[in-house]
């Protein structure tokens, strides 16, 4: 009976702990919303939600763009370094990483990893805040699997972006920038663009 109740007791006290989590962020939300950025709530819902879906916090903070049958890492490669330039990026680094050659269907095959970077738009964030050097520089990671299908990864900016104190309006300006070329540079690679 007593190993009944210390196990009851036991489970009791986690529920009210990770109860006092949920209610303390629930309050945290409420009471201080107001001085996030318009777009912090639903950006953090986005990321909880993917986490529940699908259990990897990974996944939920990436971007992820199917690469064409027809695309070879190659094709990607000359694909990104020309894009770059046009988003006036730089490619800081290239590294293709490992290829395997009798990889089995759901083993990774090839990976590459691209570095890009828009120095100017780093000093300006580096001097705002110096945690932003986390996020630089901004990667493209290109997997190809042994059943041939690959896609292109790149970070979600949403809450580098939005999931603070507002940004300064010309701060916001050249996120959003470096936003939209994270996106377009991948996708567009990822279809053998130039």
């Amino acid at each position: 009976m007593r190993k009944i109740i210390i196990g009851l007791s036991t489970l009791a006290i986690m529920m009210f702990m990770s109860g006092c989590a949920t209610m303390h962020m629930g309050w945290t939300a409420v009471t201080e919303q107001h001085k996030l950025d318009d777009g912090a709530m639903k950006a953090y819902d986005d990321l909880f939600t993917n986490v529940t879906t699908y259990g990897d916090p990974a996944r939920a903070m990436m971007k992820e763009f199917p690469v064409g049958e027809d695309v070879s890492g190659d094709d990607v490669k000359e694909s990104i370094t020309a894009l770059a330039e046009e988003y006036n990026m730089r490619v800081t680094g290239y590294v293709k990483m490992f290829t395997k050659k009798d990889a089995k269907p759901n083993e990774v095959k090839e990976a590459r990893i691209w570095s890009l970077c828009s120095l100017h738009i780093a000093k300006v964030f580096l001097n705002h805040s110096r945690y932003f050097g986390g996020f630089m520089p901004c990667r493209i990671m290109y997997i190809q699997y042994g059943n041939g299908k690959a896609y292109l990864i790149t970070m979600d900016l949403t809450l580098a972006i939005h999931g603070g104190f507002p940004l300064p309006p010309e701060m916001l300006k050249l996120a959003t920038h470096v936003d939209k070329a994270m996106t377009e540079i991948p996708a567009r690679a990822a279809s053998g663009d130039f």
